[in-house]
């Protein structure tokens, strides 16, 4: 097989995709516009979640896109092989226009084609769902693989755990009889078919075992002909859909036939500079610095502001930072802040080209990132303060694990330091480490399920209202202070909206009753809603304000409010404005160097 590098499959798969008449779209930001249910963008569909219930998209009824995507459910898993925090993911989207066998002819074209990636059909297998209470066995699929020439033997027919997405998780002990329990998510699903490449200096077997690892999967098809409510029920939706995805940094790893994704051409630039700096050579953290400087800038680098924090998606952009200075601190690194900076630097040049907001952003990220380091400097010392009152010579679990959580200092520098005073660890230190860990996640999970609770991804009623308000809000801010202010993101679920916003100083109480008195006028007006398709040269020429720089394809949706709004916008929104309640701005605070945020809720009609 011929070498191939990242950009040049990437652009493959968008070149064969527009080849079958699909509208190359762009990757949307790292933070989705409007899905709170989740942090970050995980999957390329979240985006498309509206799409895929069925509205309608400027683009048209095919897509492919390079979607950038971020997840940190196996961060401790970085290191090794194939995890990586943030990736690209290739995909193709049908809405509601074609289905399983085109969808599948396609992914078998572009992976054997001579013309293609030419690869050698007896080194492909795939799975497919093999049925349960909720769902049918997938017979349509397996028997499309087989008239493509996969013999029968390397089909295998595998449960939701592993052919359904989104991921279904089983509960300990298993589902209960009739329909699956534990972590069912909620939302448009359906089963998949993934494909698997043979990776061994062997010949493939003649039948496909999917629990040997020299199966690797390089693409999912999904199938997403059901919605999930909040209620558990599966139900039809109104539409067939198709959403496929190809990791590109692994299958990049496997066409090349390299043992690790950090071997790859995109890493090799930021690798190879930071060889020079490495004191103390150690693989494992050696890949976590690489793959945590390049999550680090394209976080900070996204079209959506996101500021290192305690909480949310601050708190997974600290995370990394303080994870990365851990890798940096045992490879023995000089001049942590300086390289760390220079490492974003070499990110944002390997990839501006294929994400502009690395580039236009480069300067703030830098400045976050260098004020994140200054305050993790100021926080190990009260943690380590903390650790040295210890009189005792030895440490529980518990307690390091106490002031790991409360000063924000990484156990792997808690358990240097305490090992470097001479002290010693309790003889359960390993297992009260666990406990306490565990017992955080857990508290951790609950109160992430109370705020992220449902959201836009389901279109609940109210999170619809709090979306539609954040366009009266944006446009009543500029009316008030001027029209240097801009969106910088926003955050809703049913019990709020969250709008941050360009503007320098705080807002004086004058300010913020005229822009609570002209959103709450423009909603007892009850203005129309109306959405219309345009390029995005005439919606600018409208007047049409937009959030994100590179996010746009050629064709968008703008959604006008009467005479007073008009905005670029993909989400779902309410009919006129009268269906809106009373909005009362119940906080606003700085987000660090000319960023504001509002917090806002619906109250009782006239209730201030």
């Amino acid at each position: 097989m011929n070498a191939i590098s990242t950009d040049t499959l990437r652009e493959k798969f968008l070149q064969f995709f527009e080849s079958k008449r699909h509208a190359r779209i762009p990757s949307a930001p790292l933070v989705p516009e409007n899905d709170p249910s989740v942090l970050f963008t995980t999957a390329g569909m979240h985006p498309l979640v509206p799409y895929l219930k069925g509205q309608p998209h400027p683009a048209g009824k095919r897509l492919t896109n390079a979607q950038k995507c971020l997840r940190t459910t196996d961060i401790e898993a970085v290191g090794d092989a194939t995890h990586a925090t943030v990736f690209e993911m290739l995909g193709n989207w049908s809405l509601g226009d074609y289905f399983k066998a085109d969808a599948i002819a396609y992914s078998w074209e572009f992976l054997t084609s001579e013309q293609w990636l030419s690869i050698d059909p007896s080194y492909v297998a795939v799975s497919v769902f093999a049925g349960d209470a909720d769902a049918p066995r997938d017979e349509e699929s397996a028997s499309m693989w087989q008239r493509l020439g996969v013999p029968e033997s390397r089909i295998a027919y595998l449960g939701k755990e592993d052919n359904w997405w989104p991921a279904y998780a089983p509960p300990v002990g298993g589902a209960t009889a009739g329909k699956p329990a534990g972590n069912v998510p909620a939302g448009p699903q359906g089963p998949d078919t993934e494909m698997f490449y043979w990776c061994a200096n062997t010949p493939p077997p003649d039948h496909f075992d999917p629990t040997d690892k020299n199966w690797v999967e390089i693409w999912n098809d999904v199938f997403i002909q059901y919605d999930r409510g909040a209620d558990g029920e599966l139900r039809e939706l109104s539409q067939q859909n198709v959403d496929t995805g190809m990791g590109l940094e692994r299958t990049v790893m496997i066409l090349n036939e390299l043992s690790s994704i950090y071997e790859i051409d995109t890493f090799a630039p930021l690798l190879t500079w930071l060889d020079a700096q490495i004191r103390q050579p150690d693989e494992r953290w050696r890949r976590i610095l690489a793959d945590h400087l390049k999550a680090i800038t394209f976080v900070l680098g996204d079209d959506v502001l996101v500021q290192p924090s305690n909480t949310e998606r601050g708190y997974v952009a600290r995370r990394l930072i303080r994870r990365a200075v851990v890798a940096a601190r045992t490879l023995r690194i000089e001049g942590i802040t300086a390289a760390m900076t220079r490492g974003l630097q070499v990110i944002v040049e390997q990839y501006s080209n294929v994400y502009p907001s690395l580039l236009s952003r480069a300067d703030e990220a830098e400045r976050l990132l260098r004020e994140e380091l200054h305050k993790f400097e100021m926080a190990l010392d009260r943690g380590l303060n903390e650790l040295a009152k210890n009189q005792t010579g030895s440490f529980t679990g518990y307690q390091v694990f106490g002031v790991s959580s409360t000063y924000a200092v990484p156990i792997e520098l808690a358990e240097e330091f305490i090992v470097g005073r001479g002290d010693s660890f309790s003889p359960n230190y390993a297992q009260e480490l666990a406990e306490a860990r565990t017992q955080h996640q857990e508290k951790s999970r609950t109160a992430a399920a109370g705020k992220f609770k449902g959201g836009l991804a389901d279109h609940s009623v109210r999170s619809v209202q709090y979306h539609t308000a954040t366009h009266l809000l944006n446009q009543a801010l500029r009316d008030v202070l001027g029209d240097h202010v801009l969106q910088k993101g926003s955050n809703i679920t049913p019990e709020r909206l969250r709008f941050d916003f360009s503007h320098g100083e705080k807002l004086t109480a004058q300010q913020r009753a005229q822009v609570e008195a002209i959103v709450n006028e423009k909603i007892q007006a009850d203005l129309p809603v109306e959405r219309q398709e345009m390029t995005v040269a005439e919606a600018r020429a409208a007047g049409a304000l937009g959030l994100f720089a590179e996010k746009y394809g050629e064709r968008v949706s703008v959604y006008s409010i009467g005479d007073y709004s008009r905005e670029i916008c993909g989400g779902p929104h309410v009919r006129r404005t009268g269906e809106l309640g009373y909005l009362r701005i119940t906080k606003e605070e700085s987000l660090g160097k000319g960023i504001r945020r509002l917090k806002a809720e619906f109250s009782p009609a006239g209730q201030a």
